[in-house]
């Protein structure tokens, strides 16, 4: 087996005690990181209208930032390693800020996939080394606490930004929406500079080096799973907007509160699925909420077909879509870190990677699908949730039988 760089110990990176404290700084730019993500969502029809191309081909800039993250976050793993880690951390959000502040003053969609590309380069630089980072700062037993709170920032950014984008776009416009996120983004640069201590960098790994860790049996499983369940969430979440008129929530008011009801189920899901990957285990946590997301899709698919006799308010559907949807990411990670945990590093890069390839999928698949309807939207979503526990189902059983850790 080729050598690997081992991530140091806690104490040597940070100073004693230092227990979550760090996490949730670093928590503060994946908020940043996530809203930039996920804000799109909330003005995508008006963006479309102002550059003059359709809702689906808007939709298409998340997918390109989606492709952009997942393919750049291993190949910049491996360009700035050496770099030290306050330094990339910042350097990373000062990339996203000026990127949105880019795409705010957007005078063509080719201008705005430019800044999306951008920020996507930001944001894959970032994440997978905050989450390392935090990881790396805490005890083993609290991995998965420490890797919910900086997940924890994506979460939140459904929770509080996306609405709040959405309330910005309605009220001032969609560029003054982006260019709220370039200030954020700002904010936490500042914030993580002043606050985490000083880490070194590492020795390099190559890309193909990194790669390797993918004929990991345990790790072969784990990826597939994210982008599958990932894919299975931004179907229908992308064309939000859109999604939430066809079951009956319009206007002003109504849509950024069911945003926020699923922002909330989104934190909730999260930061319970640590908690209890810690003490259940991650498979226990991920079969739960793939029937929670299947449940949710099947019931939002019956509203949109004219059949509001599900029982179940739309409120708790959508906050019901949020914690399945972002219960999956501190169970994952969990697993992968198991299965190799002296590639803590590169195994979180490359879990982002599938994240970002499950939301770009789910985005085009949902574009496909969105001409045909809402009922389309929702059904596939559904579908594709199903497949999600197939497979968590049968990989689980394999790696059971192979001896692995990873479950």
């Amino acid at each position: 087996m080729p050598s690997t760089v081992k991530s140091p110990p806690a104490s040597a990176l940070a100073p004693r005690g230092a227990g979550l404290r760090p996490a949730a700084v670093l928590a503060l730019g994946t908020f940043a990181v996530g809203t930039d993500a996920f804000v799109t969502a909330g003005f995508l029809p008006a963006m479309a209208d102002a550059l003059q191309v359709s809702t689906a081909a808007a939709g298409q800039s998340v997918s390109l930032f989606a492709a952009v993250y997942a393919v750049a976050s291993p190949l910049l793993a491996v360009v700035t390693a050496r770099l030290p880690r306050r330094t990339l951390l910042v350097g990373a959000l000062v990339l996203l800020a000026a990127a949105n502040a880019a795409s705010a003053l957007a005078p063509t969609y080719a201008a705005l996939l430019a800044g999306r590309v951008l920020a996507a380069l930001g944001a894959a630089a970032f994440t997978p080394t905050a989450g390392a980072t935090a990881a790396a700062l805490v005890r083993a037993e609290s991995r998965g606490r420490a890797l919910a709170v900086v997940i924890g920032g994506l979460t939140a950014a459904t929770a509080l930004g996306v609405p709040l984008g959405r309330v910005a776009a309605v009220g001032l416009g969609w560029r003054a929406a982006l260019g709220a996120v370039a200030a954020l983004s700002a904010l936490g640069a500042l914030a993580v500079g002043l606050a985490l201590p000083r880490l070194p960098g590492a020795e390099p790994v190559s890309l193909r080096r990194r790669l390797a860790a993918l004929r990991r049996p345990g790790v072969l499983s784990v990826l597939p799973l994210t982008v599958l369940g990932m894919a299975a969430c931004y179907v229908p979440y992308s064309y939000s907007v859109p999604m939430l008129a066809a079951v009956g929530v319009s206007g002003r008011v109504a849509v950024p509160v069911v945003l926020v009801l699923y922002g909330v189920g989104a934190v909730a899901g999260n930061l319970l699925a640590g908690r209890w990957t810690d003490r259940a285990g991650p498979v226990r946590v991920l079969t739960a909420g793939y029937a929670a997301m299947a449940v949710s899709f099947t019931a939002l698919t019956g509203l949109a077909a004219g059949h509001p006799r599900t029982g179940i308010p739309t409120g708790v559907l959508a906050f019901l879509w949020g914690a399945s949807s972002w219960c999956q990411t501190p169970a994952q990670q969990h697993r992968l870190l198991a299965a190799a945990p002296e590639q803590a590093a590169l195994l979180v890069s490359l879990n982002a990677s599938a994240i970002y390839l499950g939301i770009g999928g789910g985005t085009v698949l949902g574009g496909l699908a969105l001409p045909s309807g809402a009922v389309a939207v929702f059904a596939l979503a559904a579908v594709l949730a199903c497949g999600a526990a197939g497979f968590l189902r049968v990989s689980a059983a394999r790696n059971r039988s192979g001896g692995t850790t990873s479950t």
